[in-house]
């Protein structure tokens, strides 16, 4: 795959650079959205996490145009991060497809597929928290939906980049083997 040629610390700099700034002018519009909104219906959210769609339900004013303008830059800013990722994946599978061997596909593959199924549990579940109608907004399941989005996968990241690692492996299954015997 070629990953350190084209992967010089030139171009990692240049793409942290654009998603720190992306992500920073983006809290930026939503912190001063949410700031300037006023709320009469105190100050207590019914959830541990402060969500914006949370402090909406607060909200005392009409704010029909300030959620449809951060909806509107959401989902471009999505909509552009969708597509990287998108495009960045067919190159990565067609690559991985004219590896000749098959253990080294096998080998490509397994290292893509686990983080393809992280970034997807992100994306739906992100989606499925911001664009649910309000029919379907109940407390228990705007809990479960804000944590499989903003805890599982950077909770999962780490397993599944260090289950690559040989002796990581090896420690787990010593780990399942000994839980097995001791209820035997």
């Amino acid at each position: 795959l070629h990953y350190g040629t084209i992967m010089g610390s030139r171009a990692c700099v240049k793409m942290a650079a654009a998603a720190w700034s992306t992500v920073f002018l983006y809290a930026v519009l939503h912190t001063a959205n949410t700031f300037s909104i006023p709320l009469c219906q105190g100050n207590t959210v019914d959830q541990f996490f402060c969500e914006i769609s949370q402090i909406l339900k607060l909200s005392c004013s009409d704010s029909y145009l300030r959620e449809v303008g951060v909806i509107v830059v959401s989902i471009c800013l999505g909509f552009g991060c969708f597509l990287f990722i998108v495009v960045s994946y067919v190159q990565i599978f067609t690559a991985v497809l004219r590896i000749p061997s098959e253990q080294g596909r096998h080998k490509a593959f397994s290292m893509c597929l686990p983080h393809l199924a992280v970034v997807s549990l992100f994306v739906s579940t992100g989606m499925f928290a911001y664009l649910k109608p309000p029919s379907l907004s109940s407390p228990a399941v705007d809990l479960v939906v804000a944590v499989l989005y903003s805890v599982v996968p950077p909770a999962v990241n780490p397993l599944i980049y260090s289950m690559r690692n040989k002796e990581l492996k090896d420690a787990v299954n010593k780990l399942i083997q000994l839980v097995l015997f001791q209820q035997q």
